[in-house]
């Protein structure tokens, strides 16, 4: 018996080694079939998933079907599928254990990696002090003693770049290692039987992959869609007894909803963590932080509203490079953002992007929050004065909490950072503390007239909300043309009470110098 039984079955946080949930009693959502589908239909991959979504175990379970460890997958789909008479030398190299500092440490962690390979096959080579020439050498080697095509399995390809970012000269320095060394396997085609590249990040191929374009890449191929993460299905039957009596309906709004172009599928490390402990809680979201990617909405002036709703061609959803990053690629290929909708076009794709589930959606805005006003924990207390005051109507109570809000801005923010002179900034910052904050929020509602800014919905109340940045106060120039376009008509009979918001900022001041109000 299995679940909470009399053999209770363990939960798999942060476990990556194959053998060791084989053997250890540990829950597995079965994803051999995927390796067989890999191995017939190509020899060359690339896949691009976000962090923590079981890329590291789904490469050690190719690294052990190709070693012909038939026993760790007995009553799995690949028992019946492989030749298990056939065993293959792996080349396994994993970036994902440490951080790298510059090239110089990033050679040294290349050398490593590779003489823990020629260990594990038992060779003897001799260019060990050339990184390069080394993978050529234990590919061959390899090759030769064992009369067998090599596998080579390379995890979290692209975390050297990641980790030097920010730091644009020594991230290039750190991209040409790379690229020399993945050059590599182009030429070696006659001694390799399996290829495969995972990271968080597509770089382009005439950046990276230039010596290694015969990749194909999955990332947002549909029959490789669920390769990893859990669908609902393998939830409910791998889980079953570990959710008996759970809200599966809100496990599934905080924690499902990635796609690439498939089914979507629920973050693993989500899941094992809140079976565990039982509570909802971003648990993926506090395991990174997302500094360089909220920087770059700064700097680029991203309007953060426009987070809800995204249309962006294949170029920018593609791939990008470290002279050249774009806070749309950033944000989907790190998974703050996940697709939602594809429009053919006569030139290609537009793809529609937006929060994957709650977790992201609530997460995401209060860090941005954090950064664009360093009010952070405050905002925690406003949300709760702000919750009590819409709950028994008190529309004053928004004028005040949102003038508290960017009043608790130090003045010294303002003078280090020029985006308070971008009107996008102040609705920004509501946005960012209304969604934060757990509320219902549309972003640039579509009405027959023109689109509102935002529209809050709270029980059977909505709030119609317009701004405007002033040069000169006065005016309620915001609340005219909610008047002006009939923005309430849309939201007539479908709430028990409507209210039209006009809010106006002022450039100088920098805090609210208008607040109207009127129940439509």
């Amino acid at each position: 018996m299995t679940g909470r039984g009399f053999d209770i079955m363990k939960l798999p946080i942060g476990i990556q080694s194959f053998e060791v949930i084989r053997t250890g009693n540990y829950y597995y959502v079965d994803k051999t079939k995927f390796v067989w589908k890999l191995v017939n239909d190509g020899k060359y991959y690339f896949l691009s998933r976000p962090r923590r979504f079981g890329k590291s175990l789904f490469i050690d379970t190719l690294k052990q079907a190709f070693l012909g460890r038939k026993e760790l997958f007995r009553g799995l789909y690949l028992e019946d599928h492989w030749d298990w008479e056939k065993k293959y030398p792996v080349i396994h190299i994993d970036f994902g254990g440490r951080y790298i500092e510059n090239v110089d440490h990033l050679k040294i962690s290349i050398i490593e990696n590779l003489q823990k390979n020629e260990f594990e096959l038992k060779l003897k080579c001799k260019k060990k002090d050339l990184y390069d020439s080394y993978l050529e050498e234990i590919i061959i080697e390899g090759f030769r003693k064992y009369h067998s095509e090599v596998v080579v399995l390379i995890d979290e390809y692209d975390k050297p770049i990641l980790d030097r970012l920010e730091d644009k000269e020594e991230a290039i320095k750190i991209r040409e290692v790379l690229k020399n060394f993945y050059s590599v396997l182009k030429p070696l085609d006659r001694y390799l039987k399996f290829v495969i590249l995972t990271g968080v990040s597509k770089f382009s191929k005439v950046s990276l992959f230039s010596g290694l374009n015969q990749l194909r890449d999955i990332t947002l191929s549909e029959e490789y869609a669920t390769i990893c993460g859990y669908t609902q299905e393998e939830l409910e039957e791998v889980f079953k007894e570990e959710l008996r009596g759970e809200d599966r309906e809100e496990i599934r709004r905080w924690y499902n909803g990635y796609s690439w172009l498939g089914e979507a599928v629920y973050n693993p490390f989500d899941v094992l963590l809140y079976l565990k402990e039982r509570k909802f809680y971003p648990y993926w979201f506090e395991s990174g932080t997302p500094n360089f990617l909220v920087k770059l909405l700064i700097e680029k002036r991203f309007y953060i509203p426009k987070l809800n709703e995204l249309w962006v061609s294949e170029g920018l959803i593609g791939s990008f490079d470290v002279d050249m990053i774009e806070p749309e690629n950033l944000l989907f290929q790190t998974g703050y953002l996940t697709i939602r909708g594809l429009e053919r076009m006569p030139t290609g794709y537009l793809y529609y992007l937006s929060y994957p589930n709650k977790e992201v959606e609530i997460s995401l805005n209060h860090y941005i929050l954090m950064y664009y006003t360093q009010e952070g924990h405050e905002a925690s207390r406003l949300v709760v004065e702000l919750i009590r005051g819409l709950s028994v109507g008190d529309i004053g109570c928004l004028k005040d909490i949102l003038q508290s809000l960017f009043r608790g801005i130090p003045y010294e923010w303002y003078r280090r950072n020029e985006i308070s002179s971008y009107e996008g900034y102040y609705a920004s910052v509501v946005y960012s503390f209304l969604v934060g904050g757990g509320f219902e929020i549309i972003a640039e509602d579509y009405t027959s007239c023109g689109r509102i800014d935002l529209t809050l919905l709270y029980g059977d109340r909505c709030y119609i909300m317009e701004f405007k940045v002033m040069e000169i106060e006065g005016g309620g120039k915001a609340i005219e043309q909610i008047r002006g376009k009939g923005y309430g008509e849309k939201y007539r009979g479908r709430y028990r009470e409507v209210y039209l918001i006009g809010i106006e900022f002022s450039r100088e001041k920098k805090e609210i110098v208008g607040f109207d109000w009127e129940r439509f």
